[in-house]
């Protein structure tokens, strides 16, 4: 009873983990227009990041074995450096929604990725059809009403490839569940994250522009991406991963458009449609059919 009722800590962290990364496109969106690039925004995220877990994380340096330390930096490769540059890349070269509803089968993906593999977290037909439920919802949240969906092949396959890869860092993620303590872990996602994005640096150098980066809208956006966005939500997030395991957390994820549209429409006055907000209703229904499996 004790169990099922601690459970809901994590449902609910889980949750408030994905809403606050549904506020992040307008930050990310703010920093971009104020002239950063999406390897610059990253990179600073990140290592803001990194340097703030060490306060909590700073005993241990390496895993126990090299094949560990290669999934530690497989999981800051994929979901870091791949994850970020691939999404923010397609956001500059194909329309928003597209972007917003093809990351959004990262649940489907991970389900997927999880059987393929055998992994112990069973393939259900109830999370599969829930998903695909919700996925119709987001659908209809990212376009508002607004049905216009510009064809661009490359933006859509890096779309793809982003939320392929947050799949596989749910995967790698499990793999190293239980045997290495969650600040850990993520502080070592900040690290690969950090060390993988520095090729991306020799054909377009970073710059540091101190009039740019002491501007309140650009250091105040980092400060939330890197401090609340990336060191606390990486931290919920890999706790729910742990306790719910990453099929069942990653459902979740299709939460984060209908806050982006509450968001966008409080910071930005985006108008909200009816459309929208029956897209909202189906992603609920579709996220809560999918975890009544181990809910009952």
């Amino acid at each position: 009873m004790n169990t099922t009722r601690s459970k809901w800590i994590y449902h609910a962290l889980a949750i408030i983990t994905v809403a606050i990364w549904g506020t992040t496109f307008i930050s990310t969106k703010l920093l971009i227009n104020n002239g950063l690039t999406p390897s610059e925004i990253f990179f600073f995220r990140f290592l803001l990041a990194y340097i703030c877990i060490w306060s909590i994380s700073y005993k241990r340096l390496f895993a126990d074995n090299v094949k560990d330390e290669f999934l530690l930096l497989l999981t800051g490769l994929s979901g870091g450096t791949l994850y970020f540059l691939t999404e923010n890349t397609a956001l500059s070269i194909t329309l928003a929604s597209n972007v917003s509803l093809i990351v959004c089968t990262a649940p489907i993906l991970t389900t997927l990725l999880f059987h393929f593999f055998g992994q112990r977290e069973a393939f259900s037909r109830r999370v599969f059809y829930g998903s695909l439920m919700a996925l119709a919802g987001v659908g209809m949240v990212v376009f508002n009403g607004s049905f216009i969906l510009k064809i661009s092949p490359a933006g859509d396959v890096l779309s793809l490839i982003a939320a392929l890869m947050w799949a596989l860092y749910c995967l790698v993620l499990k793999r190293l569940d239980g045997r290495y303590p969650v600040a850990f872990i993520t502080r070592k996602v900040f690290f690969y994250g950090i060390l993988t994005i520095l090729p991306v640096f020799l054909s377009n150098p970073l710059v540091w522009d101190s009039a740019l980066m002491f501007r309140p809208v650009v250091w105040g956006n980092l400060l939330f991406l890197g401090f609340v966005a990336s060191m606390l939500c990486f931290i919920s997030w890999n706790v729910c991963v742990k306790e719910l395991g990453a099929v069942q957390s990653a459902n979740y994820i299709y939460i984060g458009p209908p806050v982006t549209l509450l968001a966008s429409a409080i910071i930005i006055n985006e108008s909200i449609t009816w459309i929208a907000i029956a897209g909202c209703l189906l992603i609920l229904c579709g996220v809560y059919w999918a975890e009544k499996k181990t809910n009952p």
